[in-house]
């Protein structure tokens, strides 16, 4: 008994460390996803991200080959996940960052934590006492005091917008519904085939979306596409390659395999083995560390409502992983 339960506070310790590296990895995902739009559009650099990231993921498929067992049902519902996970979710997310500034969609980022922990108990059964619901108020409010307290010289990228806001608090919502699916999917099938089967449908309805049109333009009678002057088909261009600089190709490199393959990996097994509202917390890393990068980066100036904002995020991740508690129900989503 005492050997079991070191096993399960061990798997609770990884599950803990696998959400908070996924949000360390995450928190550089705006930095290259920049880098990489200042050469090309949004539907062009989530597809390259993606393509990387299936690069990753395909050694993982190898690997889990003879364990991919799907029923009728779970081909559904992992074709949902894949839709919402990947295009629908990144599309209308790096749409919104176009159209605002990095700081506010962070600050939107930030609330993610107390969104998934409210969603996890409406939907999922997870239990969170009041001080579990203070931590993750509380780190919330440090992400906000972390993003209002950086600072630069001159806005760079436009002014924010409430469309943009919109549509970046539009893709947390999409996230959510991700996040509570594959965990759902998680209960029957490992990790690793869950993320898997995520990233690889997800990209391919990604490409359709993307080039469907480019394809369309060069396969249909040139008379055709005539009529078609006013829509995008008539206008559609392959994604750029030969004009795309080493810079931008290293940042969706990185994109792809670390912000988003190896994240989607690890943030996968951490919730297997911890309840999604804690694990939730590690969500904030990512305005937190998107300031750090400002500062380290773009010679942006940290005050002191940045620093106590660091403070709240540590004290909420030490306390609502460091206090014991019972094992949550299991998923009760439909």
């Amino acid at each position: 008994m005492e050997n079991q339960a070191s096993h399960h506070r061990r798997l609770t310790f990884l599950g803990y460390a696998a959400c908070a590296l996924a949000g360390t990895l995450w928190g550089t995902g705006f930095y290259f996803g920049r880098l990489a739009l200042n050469e090309m559009s949004v539907e062009n650099m989530v597809l390259y991200r993606f393509l990387f990231a299936c690069l990753g993921i395909l050694p993982v498929v190898v690997v889990n080959r003879h364990r991919i067992h799907l029923k009728r049902n779970e081909i559904r519902l992992l074709l949902c996940t894949a839709a919402l996970g990947i295009p629908i979710q990144f599309l209308i997310q790096f749409h919104g960052l176009a159209r605002t500034t990095v700081s506010h969609a962070s600050l939107m980022v930030g609330a993610m934590p107390v969104l998934l922990a409210a969603a996890a108990a409406l939907f999922a059964g997870e239990r969170l006492d009041w001080i579990g619901w203070t931590a993750l108020c509380g780190s919330t409010v440090g992400a906000a005091l972390i993003v209002l307290g950086g600072s630069s010289g001159s806005a760079t990228h436009g002014q924010p917008t409430l469309a943009g806001d919109l549509l970046v608090v539009a893709s947390l919502c999409t996230a959510l519904a991700w996040i509570l699916l594959s965990k759902k999917q998680m209960q029957t099938h490992s990790p690793s085939v869950v993320t898997a089967l995520t990233i690889l449908p997800g990209t391919a309805m990604l490409a359709v979306w993307v080039m469907g049109p480019w394809f369309l333009r060069i396969c249909l009678p040139a008379n055709w596409v005539s009529l078609m002057a006013r829509t995008s088909i008539a206008t559609a261009l392959p994604p750029p390659i030969a004009h795309v600089s080493l810079t931008a190709w290293i940042a969706l490199a990185a994109s792809g395999l670390l912000c988003t393959a190896t994240t989607t990996l690890l943030w996968n097994w951490g919730i297997n083995h911890v309840p999604a509202s804690r694990a939730g917390v590690f969500l904030n890393i990512e305005p937190a560390l998107g300031s750090w990068l400002g500062v380290q980066l773009l010679g942006e100036h940290l005050g002191p409502y940045a620093w106590l904002g660091g403070g709240l995020i540590l004290a909420a991740a030490v306390t609502l992983t460091s206090r014991s508690h019972q094992p949550d129900p299991d998923l009760l989503l439909e």
